[in-house]
């Protein structure tokens, strides 16, 4: 997702490798129902499987990323000056945003945070606060947590430890394999939604991915990877990049593609989906939209906010206190004496 479109001063310019949770042990190979079809696929056995995978990736590498190499697209969070904070703060921005939405916040973000102990020594409604309206605000909270440790652990510095990233509050597989890679150049597997669609679709011949990620797409991620870091990381933007622009998951541009030629998925004739429906996040109505205008309110009050003025962002009161208590259950908003409410201090 943020992988930098050249090599950067922290290390190899690599964005891709397996997290270490992940090469641990091998996982199981597919099921039979998740098998991989097409010419690209792999079969037979799990060992046979994987050189299958592996014998796969090889022609896959050179013409994805030779398309990232002209196609990248020139991101904050990819320049050498960005640096591992910066390359964590939008990961953490990125997750189930678009780029166009996060571009602002992020720039005012690290211009006001552009270390992690400036962030660490505000109180976490600030971050609440600056996080606007990116949704799903818990992830400032939990930013502002990794930075408080990172402060505390680190002195400062964003580890480049694969596990002790991985220890930070608020860090997943995810994004601790994407920080290790995106900004120190090492090699895993950084898997989210479009590197999954495009192995899905070029590899095992799938319309889509399952709709969480499995053994099965950490093994073939791992067996596609190129053996030495640098490559290995080019790979994992390159591959990221094409799901994000040409491998969409509504419209894809197959004459667009630099490995068209090769995909499972068009050489199959382009299978419908035939797994899980895949339903759309619905907004208007839920009380993800009820929390956000009564945090919205809080927001722009820098300072306490009565119940009552909390009471006329929404109509129905039942739903609205569920709302308020989920948001202070969550720590997002804390709940004060005579009815009064603020962004969390502590």
């Amino acid at each position: 997702m943020t992988a930098p479109t050249k090599p950067t001063n922290d290390g190899p310019s690599d964005p891709t490798a397996a997290p270490a949770s992940a090469t641990a042990s091998a996982p199981p190979g597919p099921s039979a129902a998740s098998a991989p079809r097409g010419p690209l696929a792999a079969s037979g056995t799990p060992a046979t499987a994987a050189v299958s995978a592996s014998a796969s990736g090889v022609r896959l590498h050179a013409p994805v990323i030779g398309w990232f190499d002209e196609h990248a697209r020139d991101l904050p969070w990819r320049r050498p000056e960005a640096g591992a904070w910066g390359v964590m703060v939008s990961e953490f921005m990125l997750q189930q945003t678009p780029v166009s939405r996060v571009l602002p916040v992020y720039e005012q973000w690290l211009a006001r945070w552009p270390r992690p102990a400036d962030l660490a020594a505000e109180a976490p409604g600030e971050a609440v606060r600056a996080w606007g309206r990116l949704g799903y605000p818990r992830r400032a909270l939990r930013l502002h947590g990794a930075a408080a440790a990172i402060t505390e652990r680190h002195g400062g510095d964003v580890p480049a430890d694969h596990a002790q990233l991985l220890a930070l509050p608020g860090i997943g597989e995810y994004t601790a394999a994407a920080v290790a890679s995106f900004a120190y150049g090492q090699r895993h597997a950084v898997l989210d939604t479009n590197v999954r669609r495009v192995f899905a679709r070029a590899v095992t011949g799938a319309q889509y991915p399952p709709n969480a990620t499995t053994a099965a797409e950490r093994k073939l991620a791992r067996a596609l990877l190129p053996d030495d870091e640098a490559s290995a990381a080019r790979w994992a933007a390159a591959s990221m990049e094409l799901g994000a622009l040409v491998c969409t998951a509504k419209n894809e541009s197959c004459h667009r593609c630099p490995i068209a030629a090769q995909c499972a998925w068009r050489l199959a004739g382009k299978p419908a989906h035939d797994g899980p429906p895949r339903r759309g996040q619905t907004y208007a109505g839920t009380d993800r939209q009820v929390r956000g205008r009564l945090l919205a309110v809080l927001r722009d009050a820098h300072g306490a906010v009565s119940q009552a003025a909390l009471d006329q962002v929404w109509h129905e009161p039942v739903q609205r206190a569920r709302a308020l208590d989920g948001l202070v259950s969550d720590g997002l908003v804390e709940p004060l004496a005579d009815g009064m409410y603020r962004l969390p201090l502590s």
